[in-house]
């Protein structure tokens, strides 16, 4: 729920809180609303600029960093890694600014896998074929102990700045591991693109699993685990939908497997369950519109009946939301009622 001034104001016209707390409480809200991730112009800077420099040193980087040799790049590496350190600590000691902090950590997590490429090329442990630009382009079973350097870097500076942002390399490197494991176990030759497919969708739903836990264990304290269900559902959902299906079955199942995203995102107030679970669902209706009812007359007519009947129980749930909600958080456990709550709070 996105609060505003007016509201306030509203309230205190009413009689539910006193006309001399609404600046107070205002004051309040706003500075805890400065510590909260939104699209703020002030938080798109923070997140654009560090996400360029994120980029500098593993999407962008160019082959002429590699001219550096291996020991070059791991000293560079580390010598960014300390600024970046000394930087996070100023930032959030210092100046008390989370969101920044929390880039600027991200940043130094960013830099393990260079690190570690560097030492490997310097140490002359790196066979030839692959360059470190390659890392977030081509799926290889080489990098695993890059992405296994960088997990526990993301873990140890998680562990000492508990910031929420810190989560996100962690996610994207467990995402690039779902990829290169395939190959890693079954190896390249052998390895299939079904095989992948299976490993990206149960990779995907383990981290969901991930997610939910970190969500349980953290529901009284800041949002750890938003990054880990962007990236466990898109590996699960993309590796679910790159299946080859041979019945329709099979179709409908995928479609009854997006609905309960959608439920779940509605539970949960997590928005990526709904989007893919609503993209999947609408790829559905288009194989429906395209192959089994490509010449049928009716369809259309019968899609527009069930989008009005879908857009009827929206005014039906709107209207008794607070009391169905209330008796379906009745039957969940303590810890998960909780969760729900805040997260319906936050949201």
């Amino acid at each position: 729920m996105n609060l505003k001034r007016s509201l306030l104001d509203e309230a205190a016209q009413r009689g539910l809180i006193a006309p001399g707390q609404v600046e107070s409480l205002w004051v309040f809200l706003s500075e805890r609303a400065a510590d909260t991730p939104s699209f703020r112009f002030t938080h798109i800077l923070y997140y654009l600029g560090g996400l360029i420099a994120i980029g500098a040193m593993t999407l962008f980087m160019t082959l002429g960093w590699e001219r550096f040799g291996g020991w070059g790049l791991f000293f560079i590496a580390i010598t960014y890694a300390v600024a970046g350190l000394l930087l996070t600590e100023f930032l959030l000691n210092c100046l008390k600014l989370p969101i920044p902090s929390g880039i600027t950590a991200a940043f130094v997590v960013a830099l393990a896998p260079l690190a570690i490429y560097g030492a490997q090329v310097g140490l002359g442990l790196w066979a030839e074929g692959r360059v470190y630009r390659e890392y977030h382009t081509h799926i290889d079973w080489r990098w695993i102990l890059m992405e296994l350097g960088t997990l526990a870097a993301g873990a140890a500076m998680l562990w000492r700045y508990r910031l929420p942002f810190l989560v996100m390399p962690i996610a994207v490197t467990l995402w690039y591991m779902s990829m290169d494991l395939a190959p890693f176990l079954f190896g390249n030759a052998d390895t299939t693109w079904n095989l992948r497919k299976l490993v990206s969708l149960w990779f995907g739903l383990l981290i969901v699993l991930l997610a939910f836990w970190v969500d349980i264990r953290t529901r009284h304290e800041k949002d750890y685990p938003f990054w880990l269900y962007l990236f466990g559902v898109l590996a699960f959902w993309g590796g679910l939908s790159m299946m080859d299906s041979d019945s329709e079955l099979n179709k409908f199942i995928y479609l009854c497997i997006n609905l309960l995203m959608i439920g779940v995102g509605a539970m949960l107030s997590r928005r990526v369950f709904a989007v893919f679970g609503g993209l999947g669902s609408a790829g559905y209706v288009g194989h429906l519109a395209h192959q089994v009812f490509k010449d049928s007359m009716l369809f259309p007519f019968v899609l527009t009946i069930i989008g009005l009947g879908v857009i009827y129980l929206g005014i039906l749930w709107q209207r008794h939301e607070q009391d169905i909600s209330s008796r379906l958080r009745a039957l969940l456990p303590v810890p998960l009622q909780e969760l729900v709550e805040r997260r319906h709070y936050y949201h």
